[in-house]
């Protein structure tokens, strides 16, 4: 896997983490950027984190299931991506909350980051450099939710479900590729 193809999950991961960042940004009567780059901290930190943890898990299988690995990729990033896009049509019932305490930003930081447990997973079973993966992953996160808490402040939740569209449809874009390209019939 190349590192587009590894940018393009960062950013598709990180649209649950941006669209948490918006709800905090909604939520701040004045923006500050202190608080921005604590909710970028926890949530590329988890972003990084889960893939790790989903590696580890995915080595334990990777002899077992190697002749159909593509399929678990391409049936958990499409899994993945269609759940994104599916709750961006749910109708928001959040309420804003302008704390950014570790009790409540841990658990946002682990609700985001699920999805980056289940790609780990599949990273053990492709080509991936998983430090170098990761680094990606978290920063690319961290930039993306420091301005999803700019843009929540400045603009409201009128970008929220396009940005999980938008991610949900890069997930599912990739797993088709790793398919295709497992199966031979796309060959680049």
């Amino acid at each position: 896997m190349g590192l587009i193809e590894v940018f393009l999950i960062g950013v598709g991961l990180a649209m649950d983490a941006f669209a948490v960042s918006v709800c905090k940004g909604l939520s701040m009567k004045k923006m500050k950027w202190k608080n921005a780059i604590i909710v970028g901290i926890y949530f590329g930190g988890f972003q990084a984190l889960m893939p790790v943890i989903g590696y580890i898990l995915g080595i334990g299988f990777e002899e077992k299931i190697k002749s159909f690995d593509h399929w678990v990729a391409f049936i958990l990033l499409l899994f993945i991506g269609i759940n994104m896009i599916r709750e961006s049509f749910k109708e928001n019932d959040r309420e804003a909350d302008e704390k950014i305490d570790f009790k409540t930003m841990i658990i946002l930081a682990i609700a985001t980051s699920i999805d980056a447990l289940a790609v780990g997973i599949t990273f053990a079973f492709l080509d991936v450099n998983i430090f170098l993966a990761i680094t990606i992953i978290g920063i690319v996160t961290f930039i993306i939710s420091i301005f999803g808490v700019k843009i929540g402040n400045i603009f409201g939740d009128k970008y929220e479900a396009k940005a999980e569209i938008a991610g949900g449809v890069i997930l599912i874009l990739i797993g088709l590729k790793i398919l295709l390209e497992h199966t031979g019939i796309l060959i680049l």
